[in-house]
């Protein structure tokens, strides 16, 4: 019943928005044709405008030089003295400044003196005496004449002394012509000017309108303003309005063949489609929601948004499925985490309790703290993990760029990752380029080197036995330089391939779960190396090994050659009465400090906060070396350091800090410490840059 009531109303629409149509389309067509007429009226006008005032352009070059070569004494002196030298070699030559034909002289009683042709014109003496006569008057004129070569453009001058301010008050010296044929390259560079056809008539024609072309006729008069002949300009009118009317009929025929359609179709295409959309909603009828996407216009969207609802419940489920997964992942990684953390953790406690309350030997004391010692640094390596991978979720990395020295980068990793297994069975190569670098590079060094060091962890872990080899290539065609860590271990199945960088999912097998970890270095090294606008891929069969490629940009610093550093062994060098300051709130660091350092030769002294560091900097020009803590109250390590670098420039001042992510370490470096140590602290490590930063010998035992 409600269709049926609609019915009328539409027909209604439809009729009432035709004849808005059809009103506006008169309107339009009328508009059209007045602006059509307007505007062509318009341009002829413009057209002639710029041709009067391009052609005086193309004159005013010759007025100017025949105004300064006429208004000249020495010219003045050739009229009377007739010296065809000063003339040939003055005037004569004059023709290309002028672009002319012709030049010709006439002494002040019109008799013609001398003349310098071209070969288009030969006729000697052709000027009229009358136009002499007009030039008295009017001291320099343009006119056009018929001479047996053609039609001419001639451009003359009274000659007149320098110091004569009114040319045509005093008598005159003589008269000068500058003459141009009207021939095929004249009318070609007058087209080039005006970006016009021209044509050349001796006749006064009646210019034709045409819709799609305008037209400008110039007049050429001679002396007396006679009749010479005519330039007829031509240029493309670009206007055309005879496309807009013809668009107006193709659009009233257009409009009254939809018209027809509407009216033709309308129940067709409307009430149909109504009814379809009536039961899809009545009953979510699959049927009609098909038939309904078969429809045109509105109704087919319709039933695309009925048919993508439909999709949306299956994807809903779908994601559904996906988050519980994701879920059941994070659950297992939870799990994982808590087990690494309480494993190390378990035996710090049980053994430190065991070296407190039992009597035990030495030498197995000495096996219970290594233990602790070892446990401890694997603690300190998932706390840094689980950090380092919090900032990359955060997106708080950024690249630090830097020069590097790639060969002694590579070089220094090799050797200290030699050094660390050198009681395993395995054979660690390093296999370097081809192609030498020559220059240093730019890119982040500390995420290049955590990457390797990552990779090769990862090998040596799954090698018991076999080779581990590092190698790199510069790739100087594609600008990228590729990095290989292969192993000979166990392997990767291919099915776990794909899943190998992501965060939440490790390989689990016997031996990943005998060598701990949470897993996420390759992550981390992913990261890191999308970071530095590279990619990483894998290579790996079970039992047969597995084989990393990592590639990054080729990047070379200032075009200078580089030396490649050997990496040495640490010095030891001794120190006697010297004086280390250490800023330490804490009193447990302190008095690991003090213990680490109780069989040297120093003298320590102490500072529990950066305020106090800074007083004793300043204050007591005996401290040889600073460890200043970063965190600490009243002032930290960071502003500590702004202000006993001017007093104390030369003072090594060494960080200790309990951060330890790269940019950490890049902060650290760019607020001007001279080196730093984290934390939890490594003896080894502390008497290193002791030995290094102080030169003086004290004797202590490492």
């Amino acid at each position: 019943m409600t269709v049926k009531k609609t019915f009328p109303k539409i027909l209604w629409l439809i009729f009432s928005s035709s004849i808005f149509f059809i009103l506006l389309y008169f309107a339009l067509f009328y508009y059209t044709k007045k602006a059509e007429t307007q505007v062509y009226g318009h341009t002829i006008e413009q057209f002639n405008h710029e041709i009067n005032k391009l052609l005086e352009v193309n004159a005013k070059p010759i007025l100017v030089a025949i105004n300064n070569d006429t208004n000249w004494d020495e010219f003045v002196n050739f009229i009377k003295s007739k010296d065809e030298n000063w003339y040939n070699s003055t005037i004569g030559n004059e023709l290309e400044i002028y672009e002319a034909d012709y030049l010709g002289a006439y002494d002040a009683q019109k008799n013609f003196i001398i003349r310098t042709p071209t070969a288009k014109i030969k006729t000697l003496d052709f000027i009229p005496k009358k136009e002499m006569e007009l030039l008295d008057k009017v001291g320099i004129n343009k006119f056009y004449m018929k001479i047996p070569e053609g039609i001419v453009e001639v451009t003359g001058a009274a000659i007149h002394a320098s110091n004569d301010p009114m040319k045509n008050k005093t008598p005159t010296a003589g008269y000068f012509f500058v003459v141009r044929l009207i021939d095929i390259k004249y009318v070609k560079n007058l087209e080039k000017l005006t970006s016009s056809t021209i044509i050349f008539t001796d006749t006064n024609p009646v210019l034709p309108k045409h819709k799609n072309e305008i037209t400008s006729l110039y007049k050429l008069t001679d002396y007396n303003n006679q009749f010479v002949g005519n330039f007829l300009f031509k240029r493309k009118f670009e206007v055309y309005f005879e496309n807009a009317i013809s668009i107006l009929y193709v659009i009233i025929v257009a409009f009254i063949i939809n018209l027809l359609i509407n009216l033709f179709y309308t129940r067709r295409l409307v009430y149909y489609p109504l009814d379809l959309v009536r039961r899809a909603l009545e009953t979510g009828n699959r049927k009609a929601i098909k038939e309904l996407k078969k429809t045109t216009g509105e109704f087919s969207y319709i039933g695309d948004l009925f048919e993508e609802n439909s999709n949306q419940k299956i994807e809903l489920i779908n994601a559904k499925i996906k988050a519980e997964e994701g879920d059941r992942l994070k659950s297992s990684f939870l799990a994982n985490l808590s087990h690494e953390i309480r494993t190390p953790m378990n035996a710090i406690n049980g053994f430190t309790e065991l070296i407190i309350n039992t009597e035990i030997s030495k030498s197995e004391k000495l096996e219970y703290l290594n233990i602790i010692e070892k446990s401890g640094k694997n603690l300190v390596s998932i706390i840094d993990d689980l950090i380092e991978m919090s900032k990359i979720d955060s997106n708080q990395l950024i690249p630090n760029h830097a020069v590097v020295n790639l060969e002694s980068c590579i070089n220094e990793l090799y050797e200290t990752v030699k050094i660390t297994i050198k009681n395993k069975n395995i054979d660690f190569k390093l296999i370097k380029s081809k192609v030498p670098t020559e220059f240093n590079i730019i890119t982040d060094d500390i995420k290049l080197k955590q990457v390797i060091i990552n990779l090769l962890t990862n090998a040596i872990k799954f090698t018991e036995k076999g080779s581990v080899t590092l190698g790199f290539e510069i790739d100087e065609e594609n600008k990228l330089i590729h990095f290989t860590v292969k192993d000979t271990g166990l392997g990767i199945d291919e099915d776990n391939h794909k899943n190998i960088f992501d965060r939440f999912k490790r390989v689990d097998s016997d031996i990943s779960i005998k060598v701990g970890g949470l897993g996420l270095g390759l992550a981390i090294s992913k990261a890191y190396i999308d970071l530095l606008g590279g990619t990483i891929s894998l290579s790996s069969k079970i039992g047969e090994g597995s084989t990393f490629y990592f590639s990054i940009p080729l990047v070379y610093a200032k075009a200078e050659h580089i030396v490649v550093k050997p990496v040495n062994n640490v010095e030891v060098i001794q120190s006697e009465d010297q004086v280390i300051l250490i800023a330490e709130d804490d009193n447990i660091n302190f008095l690991l400090f003090q213990k680490m350092m109780q069989k040297t030769n120093f003298k320590i002294i102490r500072a529990i906060n950066g305020q106090e560091a800074v007083d004793a900097c300043l204050n007591n020009p005996n401290i040889d070396l600073v460890l200043m803590d970063i965190k600490m109250p009243l002032m930290n390590g960071f502003e500590a350091l702004e202000q006993i670098l001017p007093m104390r420039p030369m003072l090594p001042i060494i960080a200790q800090t309990a951060y330890s992510s790269s940019d950490d370490k890049v902060r650290i470096e760019e607020a001007g410490f001279t080196d730093y140590i984290t934390k939890p602290l490594n003896r080894e490590r502390l008497f290193e840059l002791i030995d290094q930063y102080l030169n003086k010998k004290n004797s202590y035992e490492i």
